[in-house]
């Protein structure tokens, strides 16, 4: 049975170069046999946190709200594409997760981080590896930080150069620790349920 993996992307910028990435992660998961599917902030458009969906009566949820919690609750794992802002998360990424939260439980999370420079938006993935563990997730010890993202990913996703022949190199690795953690997870969900 193919892991549901939702890849999870968050600038608004007009000349966002990290949708590369994103693109990338999606059709190398589903090469490998995954069901993987984008969640794009800029494309989902949220407002900015007011109300959580489970602060919703039941029913009453916006569509896209409704729509991206079920998607999430189904998923199998996930993977958040990270650009740094100034040391920090991109804040459309952020404010879309931040609209859910038990929907996120018990399940395996992998960080892809990137950034026009040399530092490849680790910090960024730093800040992501607590937040996601408090979001109830388990981030996978397993992670992808391409530098120079312009240059790594052509138009078409495409690796390209030394930094695209390294992310290629390192992407089966990646999606095998996923999918090892999602199995897991599925077969202990499966058979034990969950403590709460």
């Amino acid at each position: 049975m193919a892991h549901s993996i939702l890849v999870l992307y968050g600038s608004y910028r007009a000349d966002r170069l990290g949708i590369r990435l994103a693109q990338y992660a999606v059709r190398e998961l589903n090469d490998l046999g995954a069901d993987a599917a984008l969640i794009d902030a800029k494309a989902i458009d949220l407002p900015m946190l007011d109300r959580m969906y489970k602060e919703y009566p039941v029913g009453e949820a916006p569509p896209a709200l409704e729509e991206l919690a079920e998607r999430i609750r189904k998923a199998d794992a996930f993977v958040f594409v990270t650009g740094e802002y100034n040391w920090g998360v991109q804040p459309g990424l952020k404010n879309l997760t931040d609209h859910f939260l038990e929907e996120w439980f018990w399940r395996p999370a992998a960080i892809a981080s990137y950034s026009a420079g040399r530092f490849s938006g680790v910090r960024a993935a730093l800040a992501w590896h607590g937040t996601i563990s408090e979001m109830g997730m388990v981030p996978i010890s397993s992670s992808l930080a391409v530098g120079g993202i312009g240059k790594a990913l052509d138009a078409d996703a495409q690796p390209v150069g030394e930094a695209g022949a390294a992310l290629a190199g390192a992407f089966p690795r990646f999606a095998a620790d996923l999918a090892w953690w999602a199995e897991a997870a599925r077969v202990q969900r499966q058979n034990a349920g969950t403590p709460y």
